[in-house]
């Protein structure tokens, strides 16, 4: 089973990104810190030793490409197959094809595309094998393997971390594209200014396919004689591609990135951090909904009663965005994301609830006091639901004291309000109540005592 078909050099029809592809070590760039000189990787395939590993990068920075390196590089058998085509059973063909190869004294390095779409059993299925050392995995992924990959194989893994591509690696790959005349575009003489390519980088936001498809819709254009013959300028760059687009993942790890940098952003009060941070997720095709419902959740856990009205604004702006769609209601979004970013913060609210909620975990479903129930019925009152319960509006300034916590809880506090915003005011007023009550409690005492 061969790993890779080796198409013909400039064969008809296959995409510049898939012609461009590096095929040895010394024309991989970009990626230094995997494969430099030195590092472990690079010791590997030079004793021709490869050990098991994830490949984690995002799309294009060149993880498929250093597979089809190693597969040239190595004396091992190579096999490969996608996660997306593939099911356990080619897996059981190709541990078979493994023992055969181990007959004939070879070992044998699977590459798996795209393993987080591999499901647990599926993953399982390559435990043992990996175990004993039948086949070396390398395995290639755009999603965190913490989260895609099942503990047991990823701790017989190393993982190798592949970064984007900078702007000057996207560059440099750019101009070579363009000046290669077997694998590239250099037989249409294309005349494009380093800024231009620059501007081809940015836009591919780390993404070396990007990039090349990019420069291959440009060529496109050119050759249809849409160009004017001059030289390619950033402008018009930006006027054939219309638009960047941002590197995004709705359900993938960057879109937790983005989201815990707007909200760590509000959190620490900067506005221009959280505004960029609202702006990057829309732009990407984050639904501005989504980003709304957590904005409402802050203003709870993060602005709480130091600013009320901040959960009300961004419960506006939820509904805003309800009425007038995008573009015209990302605007109500950011108005609250400022708005969130420069309140007052505290997070009592949420620390009091979480206190509550472990007290309840603790101590379980007690007792509602009697004096604090309902008493509906006759029997309800005979058994003394309500007996002894004071009405607050028949006492001054409607306040009374009387127990409202469970017996075995009274004296708890789990609410203690910061001295910021309008919070300092409701600490002041808890102050002042709470020693309202104790003299209250004094007064009731005495009285019971005469």
């Amino acid at each position: 089973m061969d790993l890779f078909e080796r198409d013909e050099p400039g064969a008809a029809g296959r995409p510049l990104a898939e012609r461009m592809r590096p095929r040895t070590l010394e024309d991989y760039s970009g990626q230094e810190h995997i494969v430099g000189p030195d590092t472990l990787l690079r010791r590997a395939i030079g004793q021709d030793r490869l050990f098991s590993m994830i490949l984690w990068g995002p799309p294009g920075s060149g993880k498929t490409t250093l597979a089809r390196i190693l597969a040239g590089e190595t004396k091992s058998h190579f096999i490969s197959f996608s996660a997306v085509l593939s099911g356990v059973k080619e897996i059981r063909a190709v541990i078979e094809e493994a023992r055969r190869m181990r007959q004939l004294g070879r070992q044998t390095i699977l590459f798996v595309d795209e393993i987080h779409r591999f499901n647990k059993a599926q993953q399982d299925a390559f435990l043992p094998h990996v175990e004993s050392g039948l086949i070396t995995l390398v395995g290639a992924t755009t999603e965190n393997p913490s989260f895609e990959i099942i503990a047991p194989l990823l701790s017989r893994c190393r993982v190798l971390v592949l970064k984007p591509l900078s702007e000057q690696s996207l560059v440099r790959l750019l101009r070579r594209a363009i000046e290669d005349a077997d694998q590239g575009l250099g037989k249409m003489n294309l005349r494009i200014e380093d800024s231009a390519l620059e501007v081809l980088a940015r836009f591919a936001d780390g993404d070396a396919r990007a990039a090349l498809n990019g420069l291959e819709a440009v060529a496109a254009f050119l050759s249809s004689g849409e160009g004017d013959g001059e030289a390619v300028t950033p402008e018009r760059i930006g006027q054939i591609l219309q638009r960047k687009s941002l590197l995004y993942d709705k359900e993938g790890e960057e879109h937790y990135n983005l989201i815990s940098a707007l909200h760590k952003s509000l959190r620490d009060s900067d506005p221009d951090a959280s505004l960029y941070w609202l702006a990057r997720m829309l732009a990407a095709g984050e639904d501005p909904l989504y980003v709304a419902r957590r904005m409402i959740r802050f203003a709870s856990e993060d602005v709480g009663n130091a600013d009320p009205r901040a959960l009300s604004l961004a419960i506006d702006a939820l509904q805003a965005y309800h009425f007038l769609g995008s573009p015209e209601g990302e605007l109500a979004l950011a108005q609250a994301a400022l708005y969130l970013a420069t309140a007052p913060k505290s997070n009592a609210a949420y620390i009091a609830f979480g206190r509550v909620q472990g007290e309840i975990r603790r101590t379980g479903s007690l007792p509602v006091p009697l004096h604090i129930r309902n008493a509906p019925t006759r029997l309800m009152k005979e058994l003394g639901y309500g007996d002894g319960y004071r009405y607050a509006h028949d006492y001054e300034d409607a306040m009374v004291f009387q127990e409202h916590l469970p017996e075995e809880l009274r004296g708890k506090r789990f609410y203690d309000p910061t001295d910021r915003g309008y919070e300092k005011m409701i600490g002041e007023r808890l102050a002042w109540w709470r020693k309202r009550m104790q003299d209250s409690k004094g007064r009731h005492k005495k009285e019971e005592e005469a």
